[in-house]
């Protein structure tokens, strides 16, 4: 059993540990940290890396839960991130295919972050067609694996076909839609 934080369009290895093991705790009851996954994501542009941010309010005091964080309503960020994808993934192999399950969380509003996330998850584990035993637990327990905070170090094993990896080399541990968007149903023989 392994222990994840709520990460928005988390990286690939994220998933392909959530493959490997099977059962997964994610911790709503952990302390929000800025710049983490938690509410940001990396994609793969023609002009580079990009980093998509969710705004969120800022807590009302210092070491918030991840469960409390809200989505800030300002900047028209959804638009802005959708805008990004269709346009670093919209000339990808499986673009087409996936969009109308992504495009959805791009248009109606959330409160929370957490929430935001976990649906997000349950749509990528469908496509990558995993089914990770999901529990949510406040405290962390013997003969858990602890990955927390190791996922936005670790590298993929193998490149795999990226758009812009011509112009840019293969980027390694971007968000999990790159992986869908370029390499489709095989996505899921990858995390293996």
């Amino acid at each position: 059993m392994i222990l994840l934080t709520s990460a928005y369009l988390a990286p690939v290895e994220y998933y392909r540990q959530m493959n490997i093991d099977g059962k997964v705790i994610v911790d709503r009851y952990d302390k929000y940290v800025k710049r983490t996954y938690r509410n940001r994501c990396v994609i793969a542009t023609a002009n580079g890396l990009q980093v998509l941010t969710v705004p969120v309010e800022r807590p009302d005091s210092h070491g918030c839960m991840m469960k409390d964080i809200r989505i800030a309503d300002h900047g028209k960020w959804q638009h802005l991130h959708w805008n990004a994808i269709v346009s670093a993934y919209g000339s990808s192999p499986f673009f087409e295919f996936y969009a109308d399950d992504f495009r959805p969380f791009f248009e109606k509003k959330v409160d929370f972050l957490f929430d935001f996330n976990e649906r997000l998850r349950e749509t990528v584990c469908s496509l990558l067609d995993i089914s990770p035993e999901i529990h949510y637990t406040p405290k962390e327990e013997i003969g858990i694996l602890d990955l927390r905070e190791t996922i936005k170090d670790a590298t993929c094993l193998k490149p795999y076909y990226q758009v812009f990896a011509f112009r840019h080399g293969f980027q390694p541990n971007i968000s999990i839609v790159d992986l869908l968007f370029n390499m489709g149903p095989e996505s899921l023989l990858y995390l293996k």
